[in-house]
């Protein structure tokens, strides 16, 4: 099956998008980032299809403070930890932080917190799977494969549309 690839621009720099025609399968702040995902042998065509535009939207419209939901059908491939963490995530409200032990709790593995760094580093769809809501257990920002700054808009533009 064909991914699609397509580069948007966003306030917190370029967001490269792939896509098969059934689902967003990564959101990565690099080019070199979504290589390094695509590990198999999927044609990337610089043109946008329907899951594509659909992801642009809503988007667009979460940058804006007009979203605080996706509905995007998703295609997570990874370690059954790795998809356990990726889904505790999802379920983080907008514009709520926990920390990675709270999230290591979620899943019940409550001493696994470096691994949910791991897990959470290793997320290939950014923002929509909000591993920037994901914080240290002092309060401070560490670790978010995108930086630290990006993490801090994305987290200081939903405390202000919340």
């Amino acid at each position: 099956m064909n991914s699609y690839y397509y580069q948007i621009d966003s306030p917190i720099g370029p967001l490269h998008l792939a896509a098969t025609s059934k689902a967003l399968t990564a959101i990565h702040h690099t080019f070199e980032r979504l290589k390094d995902w695509n590990k198999n042998d999927v044609i990337f065509e610089d043109k946008k299809n329907i899951i594509i535009e659909k992801t642009i939207l809503q988007l667009t419209e979460y940058f804006n403070g007009k979203r605080k939901h996706f509905n995007i059908p998703l295609d997570l491939s990874g370690t059954n930890f790795q998809l356990k963490a990726w889904e505790a995530l999802k379920k983080i409200p907008y514009a709520k932080t926990v920390s990675y032990s709270d999230q290591a709790k979620l899943i019940g593995n409550p001493k696994a917190s470096r691994a949910i760094g791991n897990a959470n580093n290793a997320n290939p769809i950014s923002i929509i799977v909000p591993c920037h809501r994901v914080i240290g257990k002092s309060g401070k920002l560490v670790g978010y494969g995108g930086g630290l700054d990006r993490k801090d808009y994305l987290l200081e533009l939903e405390q202000k549309n919340d």
